[in-house]
């Protein structure tokens, strides 16, 4: 597989975050599938981090290919990809397909399983249905964050070949909630059940 150059990146967020549904993302022996994204822009995106410039959201507004790697809650974080030269963007991961290092991420994640054969149905489909549970599962820290896409952690083309996008409102927000700015694989079982 190819991994994405820095330059696929340098495009406007909303086609970057449907651009992204089918690629691998691969990181510490496991890998992942994206099947679902989200997208955030500098203002009028008032949801956005970008929506204000501050030290935080600077990485949104300085670099395209690098990942955003925040935390969030208290509880855990959220993995971004930066978009854009010369405008604030980035895009969220917010569920994966996990396709290799199953037994690693459902350790991560607290369940016991030494395979994928021992997972049930639900437990395989939760490992990384969300932005929090893919990055426990994949060992996403915030030392990754203002790392370049494919240094530390790859990024690559082609996972499948044809399916269909559904767009929807972002989840968990308050503010510029009439922006249809997430996307997900259609009729996949690991996108996130928000």
């Amino acid at each position: 597989m190819k991994s994405l150059s820095k330059e696929f990146f340098n495009r406007n967020t909303v086609k970057v975050a449907k651009d992204l549904l089918g690629k691998i993302i691969e990181y510490d022996n496991v890998s992942g599938m994206i099947v679902e994204t989200e997208a955030y822009r500098g203002y009028p995106d008032e949801a956005s981090h970008a929506a204000k410039r501050t030290p935080r959201s600077a990485i949104m507004f300085d670099t395209h290919g690098f990942f955003y790697v925040y935390f969030v809650y208290g509880n855990y974080f959220c993995l971004n990809m930066t978009c854009e030269d010369g405008r604030p963007g980035a895009v969220l991961v917010r569920a994966l397909e996990p396709l290799t290092g199953i037994g690693a991420m459902a350790k991560r994640r607290g369940i016991r399983a030494g395979n994928k054969k021992e997972l049930t149905q639900k437990q395989l489909v939760s490992l990384a249905n969300g932005p929090g549970k893919l990055c426990q599962a994949l060992g996403i820290t915030k030392a990754l964050n203002n790392t370049a896409v494919g240094d530390k952690m790859k990024v690559y083309g082609g996972g499948m070949k044809q399916f269909r996008i559904t767009c929807a409102t972002r989840v968990g927000i308050k503010k510029a909630v009439q922006l249809k700015w997430r996307f997900y694989i259609k009729d996949n079982l690991f996108v996130s059940g928000n």
